[in-house]
């Protein structure tokens, strides 16, 4: 049985990062599991923060919220800048195969695994959803037979698309590098490359957010309309980028249910 800490460590042996502010930090699982015998699904949360950073705001408090909605939950602590893709990528893919390994012991579903992510955190849950056959995310453990796809993606004012005006260019930089062209950005474009078996998605996005515009959601879910793939989206009129959970936030009441919204949404699909 692995042992349930506080803070898991993804990978058995330490990651050689290149230089940079984010060269000895090294990827962690944050645990949020409900007490008692209950089988229940289980949100992976992925806080933004442009590739560069991972914003607090949008990590434990959101697995919090998630358990009161009655899931299991994960915090993600994924490698940034300046680390480049795919490294967050194989983080995210390896911790979805430590949670569906586990998930007899830890009385979690294992086909009802949902990832969620923020800004930059959303480009990398849509991404699993996406590369989880192309990334390679062994460790030479029992997780590696796992499936590291998830079951459903909740994307919170995602970055999706590379598209000039449309993407948010500094979350692309940081994660592929200054020099790359601007063009291979549309490689990494999640609304290109949606095939008929990426999962089902539920996106939520501000009209007013100039930081990553609404068109990133829009456009990811007419992608998955076209591929007849099952999805929500709600807009709300007003509130900048990067609101989390928009609570004690004056004039954002009504962002404030979109975790009621998404968790009734995963219910449906029996999480």
């Amino acid at each position: 049985m692995m042992k349930l800490e506080k803070k898991m460590m993804l990978w058995s042996t330490p990651k050689t990062a290149p230089d940079g502010p984010d060269q000895n930090f090294q990827p962690y699982l944050e645990p949020y599991l409900l007490p008692g015998d209950t089988v229940r699904g289980c949100v992976l949360v992925l806080p933004g923060g442009g590739y560069g950073a991972r914003a607090p705001h949008e990590g434990a408090p959101i697995a919090e919220r998630f358990n009161r909605l009655g899931f299991h939950a994960f915090v993600l602590q994924y490698r940034v800048a300046p680390w480049r893709y795919p490294a967050p990528q194989e983080d995210a893919l390896r911790a979805i195969k430590i949670i569906r390994t586990h998930a007899k012991e830890w009385n979690i579903k294992p086909d009802k695994i949902a990832i969620l992510g923020f800004s930059a955190g959303g480009h990398l849950a849509c991404s699993t959803g996406i590369v989880y056959n192309e990334v390679k995310a062994d460790n030479g453990d029992e997780c590696d037979a796992a499936s590291a796809r998830p079951d459903a993606e909740i994307l919170c004012y995602p970055v999706i698309t590379g598209v000039p005006g449309k993407g948010h260019m500094g979350s692309f930089e940081n994660l592929l590098g200054k020099e790359v062209p601007r063009e291979e950005y549309l490689t990494y474009s999640w609304e290109r490359r949606v095939r008929p078996d990426t999962p089902p998605a539920f996106l939520w996005h501000t009209a007013e957010d100039t930081g990553v515009p609404v068109e990133n959601s829009l456009e990811y879910a007419l992608a998955l309309r076209q591929q007849k793939i099952p999805f929500a989206v709600h807009i709300f009129p007003n509130g900048p980028h990067g609101v989390g959970l928009a609570d004690n936030r004056p004039g954002l009441e009504d962002v404030t249910v979109w975790p009621e919204l998404a968790g009734t949404w995963l219910k449906k699909m029996e999480f």
